[in-house]
């Protein structure tokens, strides 16, 4: 006989058991989660006991595969030492030594129930469900991957091993339950099973030990279907205009200071709150304007690295010195009063260089491990550094396209900064003592490497990108008396012909350089030497302004070779851990390191210093973590005065979509299989709790991107490489009648007879939407409340449109002239098509306000839907502004894309127009807004006079033959400055 049940106090071992009255499981968010009791003749039966709702057969969601979780929501980890009790976790699970011994106490207490006989027949059962809690596959065991679910008392078993369970002791069952009904399960096999088997044969116990699969590369970064490594995102702040730099003082309080690019620094608590009032203001001293593509402004910012003790600190911006413009760096105080705001008034100026133009500025400031500062300039702008016989950059009598390095401490009554006496050129004639390395372009973001936390190697290297011209960006490691080619080079190739064959150029090349198909701006990152992620030790991590992508060098050791690896989110349930996120928007401006070495990005959804959609991401490895306890830090009081504003996150988890089901013939073959596609996402939304104290003048500007009119954009970022795709849903639709010089009247005709009563009574009751349809309308996000006035100023350009005449990109301030439209000519491979009948919709009654108009209706809904007329555009992009993305156009009920070719700006302003938008702002050409592969190419060759009003009054190939591929599809940038942005009233479905 076995003891009497144990008394409460000693079920703290086990979770409190449910209600008696039994759940199923029903889709969530994060795959099932119990929620409704069963209907009669479920295998439980309608009433069960308490242990029969406590270990309910777990189910798989078939689209969602379980990944690596502990019960605490967090990833596994290696423990420092091996475990005494479950040492079949010792090299990867979810206990450490101190978890180990309480399980192995747990143990004692339910081994203290048995006799010896028990004990010796039933005691590897019991120490193996036990152990279970080690498991790095814990969270599927035990049901606890949603945060929102309730959790297994025991973890779910395979049914060979239930069965043995059963027959040698199925009586222990008795030690965790107090209530008696619970005994009934001990006699009924196919009862006791069926509550404590795992419907899943690959996870349950101890199947999950024996899986080659699960068990190979566990506890490796995991890798996406195109080899790139899944990393996940924890949001950290929001609402930021532009932020263009993070860095942390250094003196324990594990503060972090976040500068916005028109003069703004704001200070984050160590627990996420944000000080209400600016660290700094210097909007006043600022040079910024309203330009897209503006690189100036607010730059660089660092900490004296003896903070704690000077209290000072170093601003990098742009000014103007009169009627010319200069880069400034500047000392300045935090205040004697308030650790968290800086004195306006104590700005030393330390250097100041004349600009000759506004583009190509640097920013960069760091102190290296000698305690020096780092400044890094750009080469003087326009393009390919035409000043001079070779250019600034070559030039070193010149400070431009240079790294400086300065000692700030200064002689009493000298100079505001001293000259390190080991600087590289000093005492040669013509050059500028300051310089430490020259042959710069633009570099945009260098740092400072850490070192190995054990051996210190690689302390103290200096990595950059620099932003290349027409080809290549390239990552630099930073030497003294290096001459980085600049502008006789280009990454690896010659850019200057002459310049580069001159034997005396003796250049350093990049550690990494990578074509403008990946992207065109590169954004500079660091060397993760942090505690939390340990996989991703020695990487070093950067990212593409312009393509959005985030990137890894890692080195081999010994031979100096680095080896790249793209980076993705983390695809299906990798990122499903609370709090984190499998998306990011599109923008990378700059990378940063907290105090404690953990890594950082910031990105931006709409490029423009007075829009506050720049986020802050802390990057997380979501295969594997820290042993707890391990990376805790003590952060040093700071004295707060003032208000505090607490992080609200705005971002959330993507849940994956489920597999497509329907499947409609490509276009022209009727037999293929065709992709699926349906509405992206809406937009990140900000916070409007409060007011940004830190308004002033509206400037719209970019960090570093140049155009680069030679070059091919890149390929559109992989829905796994962190750029918002759109998301599969099932498409169903007729595929395009044939090409007849009367096609557009067929279809007009067609559409009537559909919409007609007579036709709908005809047509069996459907629950599903029709392709005529057009998306539903509860996907098109509202217009941006937060758009400026200048923000529907394209970030991709990389210039004012003014500044370079030869940018393909249509200027904002060129419309295209209106003119008669050209009767057709017969010689013409294309057709000019007939203008189509849709009627303009009438106007509302006097007193109408929209918001009366009563609850939109559902697709699927019963009743007649809107039907969209033939030529009905909409612009798709994850992520971005409403007013541009991907141009897809609706021609045969079916929506499609368009290619490139012949499309130019009086296309686009078609476009445009038709959406409601007052002109066009140019044409991202070659997917820049990403591929429409799931879709047909429906138009091609089309060439607009601009005053059509849709792209089917164009002429064009007809529509479904085309040259040409999804590498090709063409987007649109719209604008209406006076409407900040919002469309006057459209017939297309824009902003998907």
């Amino acid at each position: 006989m076995l003891p009497p049940p144990a008394p409460p106090a000693r079920l703290t071992l086990l979770l409190q058991a449910w209600p008696r009255l039994p759940c199923t499981r029903v889709p969530s968010r994060r795959g099932w989660s119990r929620r409704q009791p069963p209907t009669q003749g479920t295998a439980m039966g309608p009433r069960a006991t308490a242990l029969g709702a406590l270990l309910l057969l777990l189910g798989q969601d078939p689209w969602v595969l379980p990944h690596p979780q502990c019960l605490d929501y967090k990833p596994p980890f290696q423990p420092p030492q091996p475990l005494a009790f479950c040492p079949e976790y010792s090299a990867f699970g979810c206990c450490d030594g101190r978890r180990d011994a309480e399980l192995s106490a747990r143990f004692q207490v339910l081994g203290s129930f048995l006799d010896p006989a028990g004990l010796q027949s039933c005691g590897h059962f019991l120490r193996d469900l036990v152990c279970q809690e080690c498991s790095p596959y814990a969270a599927h065991l035990y049901d606890a991957e949603d945060v929102s679910s309730p959790v297994r008392a025991l973890p779910g078993l395979c049914p060979a091993y239930c069965t043995a369970f059963w027959l040698r002791c199925r009586s222990v069952l008795s030690l965790l339950t107090e209530d008696p009904a619970s005994l009934a399960l001990e006699g009924d096999h196919a009862r006791f099973c069926g509550a404590l088997e795992l419907g899943d044969p690959t996870y349950c116990y101890p199947a999950v030990l024996d899986s080659t699969a699960l068990s190979q590369g566990l506890g490796r970064v995991r890798e996406g279907a195109h080899g790139c490594l899944q990393l996940c995102l924890r949001e950290v702040a929001n609402g930021l205009r532009n932020p263009v730099a993070m860095v942390h003082a250094g003196d324990g309080s594990h503060r972090f200071f976040v500068a916005e690019q028109r003069g703004c620094i704001w200070v984050f608590l160590a627990n996420g709150s944000r000080a209400a009032r600016p660290f700094l203001d210097l909007r006043a001293a600022v040079l910024t304007s309203p330009w897209a593509g503006d690189e100036r402004g607010f730059l660089g910012l660092a900490f004296h690295p003896r903070f704690r003790a000077t209290r000072t600190f170093y601003v990098y911006y742009s000014a103007r010195a009169g009627p010319h413009e200069t880069i400034r760096v500047s000392q300045f105080r935090v205040s004697a009063h308030d650790p968290n705001t800086a004195d306006p008034r104590s700005e030393r100026i330390l250097l100041e260089v004349l600009e000759p133009a506004s583009n190509h500025n640097g920013g960069q400031l760091l102190f290296g491990a000698d305690e020096l500062l780092y400044i890094f300039t750009g080469d003087g702008g326009r393009a390919g550094d035409p000043f001079g016989a070779f250019g600034n950059a070559q030039n070193k009598s010149s400070l431009l396209g240079k790294v400086l390095r300065i000692d700030v401490e200064p002689e009493a009554d000298g100079p505001p900064y001293r000259i390190p006496p080991d600087n590289p050129f000093v005492g040669e004639p013509g050059a500028q003592p300051e310089v430490y390395a020259y042959g710069v372009r633009n570099m945009w973001r260098c740092s400072v490497d850490r070192g190995d936390p054990a051996s210190g190697a690689g302390r103290g290297r200096i990595f950059c990108g620099d932003v290349g011209q027409n080809k290549y960006e390239e990552v630099d490691v930073i030497v003294p008396g290096a001459n980085y080619g600049w502008r006789a080079k280009e990454g690896f190739a010659c850019y200057d012909q002459a310049l580069c064959a001159n034997a005396s150029l003796d250049d350093v090349p990049p550690i990494f350089a990578y074509s403008h198909e990946l992207g065109r701006s590169v954004t500079g990152g660091y060397v993760y030497r942090g505690c939390h992620s340990p996989n991703l030790r020695g990487l070093y991590i950067f990212g593409d302004f312009m393509s959005g992508r985030l990137m890894s060098l890692r080195e081999e050791a010994g031979s100096g070779r680095w080896h790249y690896k793209e980076l993705c989110m983390g695809q299906g349930q990798t990122c499903a851990f609370p709090g984190l996120l499998n998306h990011h928007v599109p923008h990378i401006i700059s990378f940063a390191e907290d105090e404690a070495g953990e890594l950082y990005f910031l990105a931006t959804a709409i490029a423009s210093a007075a829009v506050p959609a720049g986020i802050l991401y802390r990057i997380v490895d979501p295969s594997r973590r820290a042993s707890p306890g391990q990376c805790g830090i003590s952060p040093v009081p700071v004295v707060i005065q003032g208000k505090l504003i607490h992080f609200r996150p705005t971002q959330k988890f993507i849940t994956p979509a489920p597999p497509p089901a329907v499947t409609t013939p490509r276009l022209g073959t009727g037999s293929e299989p065709m992709g699926t596609a349906g509405p992206p996402l809406a937009p990140a939304t900000h916070p409007l709790g409060h007011t940004h104290p830190c308004t002033g003048r509206e400037h719209s500007a970019l960090p570093t991107p140049r155009p680069s009119p030679a070059v091919p954009a890149r390929p559109p970022a992989r829905p796994d490489c962190g750029v918002l795709q759109a998301r599969p849903t099932p498409r169903a639709g007729p595929s395009l009648p044939p090409t007849t010089p009367n096609w557009y009247q067929q279809l007009l005709e067609r559409l009537e007879a559909k919409s007609s009563p007579q036709s709908r009574a005809s047509r069996p009751p459907s629950t599903h939407p029709t392709p005529s349809t057009g998306p539903p309308p509860t996907t098109h996000p509202a217009p941006n409340p937060w758009l400026p006035p200048n923000s529907h100023l394209s970030p991709s350009t990389g210039r004012p449109p003014t500044t370079h005449p030869a940018n393909p990109h249509l200027s904002p301030s060129t419309g295209p002239p209106p003119t008669a439209h050209p009767a057709p000519n017969p010689q013409l491979p294309y057709r000019t098509l007939p203008p189509p009948a849709t009627p303009h919709p009438p106007r509302r009654a006097a007193g109408h306000h929209p918001r009366k108009m009563g609850p939109r209706r559902r697709l699927g809904a019963k009743g007649p839907a809107r039907q969209l007329p033939p030529g009905t555009v909409r612009l798709v992009h994850r992520g971005a502004a409403p007013g541009r993305g991907r141009l897809e156009i609706l021609v045969g009920g079916q929506w499609g894309t368009v290619c490139d070719d012949r499309f130019d700006g009086r296309a686009a302003t078609v476009v445009c127009r038709q959406l409601g938008y007052e002109r066009a702002l140019r044409v991202a050409r070659r997917a820049e807004f990403g591929q429409g592969a799931a879709l047909p190419i429906l138009l091609d060759d089309v060439r607009c006079q601009g005053s059509e009003r849709s792209l089917l009054e164009c002429r064009s190939a007809p529509p479904g033959q085309h040259d040409c591929a999804h590498s090709e599809d063409v987007g649109v940038v719209c604008g209406d400055p006076e409407r900040q942005g919002r469309p006057r009233g459209s017939r297309g479905a824009h902003g998907l």
